[in-house]
């Protein structure tokens, strides 16, 4: 038996830009490419194709050792601070660590005083700097999470479902937790999540994901007021509001393609109530709008939704 290669397209022709201090929402089903995305834009998986600029300069081909200065100004706060923090490590040691290999000759004074500084920052008391992560709350970890990307004082942080994993109060003390950190620090963020109503809380702007490829890309309460995209507007429906009587859930048919093997023209035209022969076969780009939103649409594009 020969085993066949297949190729899957996680993330597929996806271009947009992050003005500094803002907040970008990336909101999607999961499996739509939301992680993948962030890995690439951090240079953690390198791309197959196309182009990452910071700050006006290319930084997808460059070594390992031409990325360490992009890597104290670009940091990342992972989903699950479990995973994420080393176990054997204690907090202090998590802390300093990247202070260390950034700046080889700052004392273990100086280094000391920076991991108390931001523990104080993020809500954690510095005198639990000797515990391990372990003996942490789900909450507290990921304010050592936020602190670790806090520590080389970043100017842009890629958060990948940070709050997910946390149940709703403490989601609201991380979410401020991280819009005061961006108000005090000046900080660029990339904000992915599944959570509609989280990112309509810190986000700037919002990118809806389908399949790898970006539907809809809006500022906050354009997409929320007027959403556009058939998808986008699906996905807002699906949003519980206590005492808010709203239009009738719209039913997405059919299941989500796989991306080994994607449709041909729009990747959603197979669930899309308005589809037509236009969307099987041509893939649709993303148009500005009147409202100020990019859409990638062939039914708004001609009118008819």
């Amino acid at each position: 038996m020969v085993r066949k290669k297949t190729t899957v397209k996680a993330v597929n022709a996806v271009s947009f830009k992050i003005m500094p201090q803002e907040t970008l929402g990336v909101v999607g089903e999961s499996g739509c490419g939301k992680s993948t995305l962030a890995r690439a834009v951090l240079g953690l998986y390198p791309p197959n194709s196309g182009e990452i600029h910071y700050q006006d300069q290319r930084i997808d081909r460059l070594s390992p050792q031409q990325m360490l200065p992009f890597r104290k100004k670009m940091q990342m706060i992972f989903q699950d601070p479990y995973a994420s923090l080393n176990p054997r490590m204690t907090v202090n040691k998590i802390l300093a660590e990247p202070v260390y290999f950034h700046n080889k000759s700052i004392s273990a004074q100086a280094a000391k005083d920076k991991v108390a500084e931001v523990m104080r920052q993020v809500g954690v008391d510095p005198a639990w700097a000797g515990r391990y992560p372990h003996e942490f709350s789900g909450g507290q970890r990921q304010r050592i999470s936020i602190a670790r990307a806090l520590m080389v004082d970043p100017e842009f942080v890629v958060a990948d479902e940070p709050v997910s994993a946390l149940d709703v109060s403490i989601q609201a003390q991380i979410l401020n937790l991280m819009m005061e950190a961006q108000e005090k620090r000046g900080l660029t963020y990339m904000f992915i999540t599944h959570d509609l109503s989280v990112v309509k809380h810190i986000s700037t702007r919002v990118a809806v994901m389908y399949l790898g490829t970006i539907c809809e890309l809006a500022p906050t309460q354009t997409l929320y007021e007027q959403p556009t995209h058939p998808y986008t507007r699906a996905l807002l429906s699906a949003i519980p509001e206590l005492g808010v009587q709203k239009p009738k859930h719209l039913k997405l048919k059919g299941e989500v393609p796989t991306p080994i093997n994607l449709p041909s023209g729009c990747v959603f035209h197979g669930r899309c109530i308005y589809a037509n022969e236009r969307c099987t076969v041509e893939i649709p780009r993303l148009i500005e709008q009147d409202s100020g939103a990019y859409v990638a649409c062939h039914g708004v594009e001609e009118k008819r939704i």
